[in-house]
């Protein structure tokens, strides 16, 4: 190779994230990689080869600007095209990108751009001002639409020449702060090349002929992340401006959208609108599902509706670059055990063990993971990084329980057990019972303190619709299936549930007496 030119042979063996869709951009051009809806209903379709010319525009004015190598770049914004073109431009010239929450206060604004140190932070209109309220010194601001246009108009189209590898950080990924602060996962571009997006074709059988509905937010992993994997696989992203259920169901049956992936919640509010039925969601052949159970009535309206609908359980962590495992089933009687806990098991790339406390093999402990997936470590917090890592694995901090056949059953967080009267108490498995009731919607358990049982188990209850449901009611009902001491000591009737954009709730919140 001493014949090349430095670029050249940079280029010649590289593997990062901006050099796929560079190549998607030669042999695919014309291959739409995102259908776009804006508020007023307008539609717009950009193909790979637009979003790659798109994306080396945003790269050279970021490069105008100083930004490079090793540097961050943030935004705060809602879903849209845009947003997946500063992101590829940032991580074409070797800079990391952080998305911020749209829902975030200033305080929370001005922690997670000096925490990431970003050099450029890209907004929508709306969060313009809260953003240059805190924007830490150093930083510039840029914000999407016509004045943005204008700069990137000015900018070539060509692939931007930068020095950067596999190992260089990607993405900074901020966990959901579900149990405390959130932290920033460090997770490079090897990452998505060698495990996490090879996962998504083996394990979540994608390819490059699915159309996904896309309304996981791109500050997290489920967004960020799973943007990521669909597009290296050249696969066809449906972003609707809203994630309003009504809307939503239009979209699916016009873009006869063939995947969607989003928890528990989103699912159960689509199968309440009248437009659903067979003319929009029979098409759909895959449902997928995290962070919470899709309730046994949701299962069948799904199913009547698209008889060929196959579902999929998965769980994973942002420090694992998303996903670690999955598993099939068309109806619950297609789950191992008949236990709703299945998470399946785990992808390819994906080694683990179930551990109790001494770190001896065990049926039900906490799930340790190794894979090439794993994050760098938690920006500037050595001290968790070295929490999380320990003795060459990650601590996940779920408990499961594994059956002989290696199926995996999600058993609690560890945070969220509970300590009652000396007993353990799992909440996902109160939670189980609840949800049997006819009246409960939804619901969520966690222990509060009290000065004779330590924690008390505690239930929070949205009712159904039409329903009527007393405290003492649910409480009959749980004593008839659970030993007394899992029992709750407490049910709250509660309008709904504190929640994070992506429908998990926040069990943090309730536990500090905020249950809505």
């Amino acid at each position: 190779m001493a014949d090349l030119a430095p670029h050249h042979r940079t280029l010649l063996g590289r593997a990062t994230i901006g050099d796929q869709l560079r190549r998607h951009a030669r042999t695919r051009p014309d291959k739409v990689a995102f259908v776009a809806y804006a508020v007023d209903g307008t539609r717009t379709e950009t193909t790979y080869a637009q979003l790659d010319e798109r994306a080396n525009r945003y790269a050279h004015l970021f490069t105008s600007r100083g930004i490079g190598h090793g540097d961050r770049i943030a935004s705060m914004a809602r879903n849209s095209v845009e947003v997946v073109a500063a992101y590829y431009g940032a991580l074409k010239i070797g800079a990391a990108f952080t998305g911020v929450n749209p829902l975030y206060r200033e305080a929370e604004i001005g922690h997670q751009l000096r925490h990431s140190r970003a050099r450029l932070v890209l907004t929508d209109e709306a969060f313009a001002g809260p953003v240059a309220a805190v924007l830490p010194d150093g930083a510039g601001q840029l914000g999407y639409g016509p004045e943005l246009d204008r700069l990137l108009a000015a900018r070539p189209t060509d692939e931007p020449v930068a020095d950067l590898d596999e190992n260089d950080v990607a993405l900074v990924v901020y966990t959901s702060g579900t149990e405390a602060a959130p932290k920033g996962v460090l997770i490079p571009h090897r990452n998505y090349l060698a495990s996490t997006a090879p996962a998504w074709g083996w394990g979540l059988a994608t390819g490059p002929d699915d159309t996904w509905l896309f309304v996981m937010p791109f500050h997290t992993i489920a967004g960020l992340g799973s943007m990521t994997s669909l597009t290296l696989m050249g696969a066809t992203l449906v972003l609707p401006a809203t994630a309003e259920p009504a809307t939503a169901v239009g979209i699916i049956g016009r873009e006869r959208v063939t995947v969607i992936a989003q928890t528990p919640t989103f699912y159960i509010a689509l199968a309440g609108q009248d437009g659903f039925g067979p003319e929009s969601v029979g098409q759909v052949r895959r449902c997928m599902t995290y962070g919470g159970q899709i309730p046994p009535h949701v299962i069948e309206a799904w199913s009547a509706a698209a008889p060929e609908v196959l579902w999929g359980t998965y769980w994973g962590q942002s420090e694992l670059s998303q996903l670690g495992t999955v598993g099939f089933f068309r109806t619950l009687d297609d789950v191992p055990d008949g236990d709703p806990t299945w998470i399946g098991k785990p992808v390819t790339h994906l080694e683990i063990r179930v551990v109790d406390a001494e770190d001896r093999d065990a049926e039900v402990g906490e799930l340790i993971c190794r894979t090439p997936s794993a994050m760098l470590g938690y920006l500037d917090d050595p001290e968790r990084t070295a929490e999380v890592f320990r003795d060459g694995w990650v601590r996940t901090g779920d408990m499961v329980r594994i059956d002989a056949e290696g199926n995996l059953f999600f058993h609690d967080r560890l945070k969220d057990m509970i300590k009652s009267g000396g007993m353990n108490v799992s909440s996902q498995e109160v939670e189980r019972v609840v949800h049997e009731h006819p009246a409960v919607a939804r619901a969520a358990v966690v222990g509060m303190p009290d000065p004779y049982w330590s924690e008390a188990v505690t239930a929070f209850v949205v009712v159904q619709p039409g329903r009527e449901l007393e405290p003492d009611e649910l409480i009959a009902h749980c004593r008839e299936r659970l030993a007394v001491f899992k029992v709750p000591k407490a049910v709250h009737l509660v309008e709904e549930l504190p929640v994070d954009p992506q429908g998990k709730i926040l069990k943090r919140r309730l536990r500090d007496g905020a249950p809505a």
